[in-house]
């Protein structure tokens, strides 16, 4: 059996906060504010997954008022819904992710971070894709206010001997 799971995760940027997507950090002078340490790819990686097995989303899960999340590290909360995922019996057939934010530039980026989440999920780094892009000038991305990342994802229920 497969299940499809999408997920968007908006996070406002502001000075003085580390940038952190994707399990890097990433030099800048302004990163994403939240109640975590608001990495909005791996929350929208998290997300989907449990979008696939309808077990809600991440506030259900890992609430922003619950202090036990202050700053968390975003790898920890994957690492957490990936042992949600195999308790189900499913594993990553792939997923495709997108950072959508205007600077800094994301390549240097990019293939550190599908290793941290083919790490985190059990998977061959072949089976993440991450690419970004950015906002051109155009709405919030554009204007430096935020980053916005999404994650479509295809799960496969584990075979027998897996």
């Amino acid at each position: 059996m497969l299940r499809i799971g999408q997920s968007s995760d908006i996070h406002p940027l502001k000075k003085g906060r580390k940038l952190i997507l994707g399990g890097v950090l990433i030099p800048h002078d302004k990163g994403c504010l939240g109640h975590s340490d608001a990495d909005a790819l791996l929350h929208a990686v998290a997300e989907s997954i449990l979008g696939a097995l309808a077990l809600g989303d991440l506030g259900t899960h890992f609430p922003d008022h619950d202090p036990a999340y202050a700053g968390a590290d975003s790898m920890k909360i994957l690492e957490s819904v990936y042992h949600m995922m195999d308790s189900h019996g499913y594993e990553v057939n792939n997923l495709d992710a997108l950072i959508q934010i205007e600077k800094p530039k994301m390549a240097p980026y990019i293939h550190k971070m599908r290793e941290n989440i083919a790490v985190c999920l059990h998977c061959d780094l072949t089976q993440v894709s991450v690419k970004a892009t950015r906002g051109e000038k155009l709405g919030f991305v554009g204007r430096e206010e935020g980053v916005l990342a999404q994650c479509v994802i295809l799960l496969r229920k584990k075979s027998q001997g897996s």
